[in-house]
């Protein structure tokens, strides 16, 4: 793993990506009919010289070494397949796992590496109007491709550098929970699941739990939620008082992304120790949920979720 510091995570995997969004020279937009009809395919951009200039040595679904003349000029987002992949092509509004490794084009300097390890990093939605699709369009699964970004203008006004990406479409992550089915615990509310996954929940006839309750619906074969991990989730929220749904990431249309312990603390009970691929049902009293909010619209309520955990994200090394 070669990552510089916490900083440069952060830039990699989140705002490095945005990059050709505030470029001197923007990207161009998906047109209105690819976006309709959801066509990843239309929205790609085209390889380029910038883009073929670059060499890469490694496999696919490795840590690759891109070499080039330096600087390298870039006028303009361009991406290049130097490897396509053999599995399926990726659709509108999947979850698409990615590793990437970035270099500076004028310098010619590695700038980071990572989500070639497990834990690195989230999976993205990817749809016609984002810059992945722009990057990758409708590649096949363990497709790389060589992207090349312009210099930009940084959050904080200062110059970015022309950047060259090489990414590698690793795999698609399920939108609901994957692994084994466990025996319900008689007593606590019951679950059942749409097509999709998305659950339905039954409050049983009783009074609420004092204490928060915490069991396993599935168990995922997947890596280790740990303490200050950042989880990508599926999920539904009823009130104990009236059954009612009051929030649920399936309404909302995706999956929502947050560390574990920056949430109420019966969410932290709930998710850290448990395994990617996992769906947890949890009942938490107010203490664990929304007490200590003073006017919350929840502060009184017992809450019950199901929680579906579909990735997780270690926090990067200290430098």
């Amino acid at each position: 793993m070669r990552l510089r510091s916490t900083a440069l995570l952060s830039t990699l995997a989140v705002t490095g990506i945005a990059l050709v969004g505030c470029s001197g020279e923007p990207a161009p937009e998906s047109s209105p009919s690819a976006s309709a009809a959801g066509d990843l395919c239309g929205a790609a951009v085209g390889s380029g010289a910038a883009s073929e200039a670059v060499t890469v040595e490694g496999e696919p679904g490795e840590a690759s070494t891109a070499t080039f003349e330096k600087p390298l000029e870039i006028t303009e987002l361009q991406s290049t397949v130097v490897a396509e992949g053999e599995g399926e092509p990726i659709e509108a509004g999947q979850l698409i796992e990615y590793a990437m490794s970035a270099y500076d084009a004028t310098t010619g300097e590695e700038l980071g590496v990572i989500g070639y390890e497990e834990g690195q990093l989230l999976p993205q939605q990817i749809t016609p109007e984002s810059v992945f699709a722009q990057i990758l369009g409708c590649a096949t699964v363990g497709t790389r491709v060589v992207s090349t970004f312009p210099a930009s203008q940084g959050q904080d006004g200062s110059e970015v550098p022309g950047q060259v990406y090489v990414f590698d479409l690793t795999g698609v992550t399920p939108s609901a929970a994957w692994g084994d089915p466990q025996e319900p615990v008689e007593g606590e509310p019951t679950v059942g699941l749409a097509d999709d996954g998305e659950p339905t929940i039954t409050l049983p006839d009783a009074e609420a739990p004092s204490e928060t309750q915490v069991s396993e619906l599935k168990v995922g074969d997947g890596d280790t939620v740990e303490s200050g991990d950042q989880v990508l989730v599926q999920y539904t929220g009823v009130k104990w008082s009236d059954g009612s749904v009051f929030d649920s990431s399936w309404v909302n249309g995706a999956p929502t992304a947050f560390v574990t312990n920056q949430v109420v603390p019966g969410f932290t009970k709930a998710l850290e120790g448990q395994t990617v691929g996992s769906q947890v049902l949890v009942t938490m009293p107010p203490a664990d949920g929304y007490g200590s909010s003073e006017g919350h619209e929840l502060q009184d309520e017992t809450l019950t979720f199901v929680v579906d955990i579909l990735a997780t994200q270690h926090p990067a090394p200290a430098q």
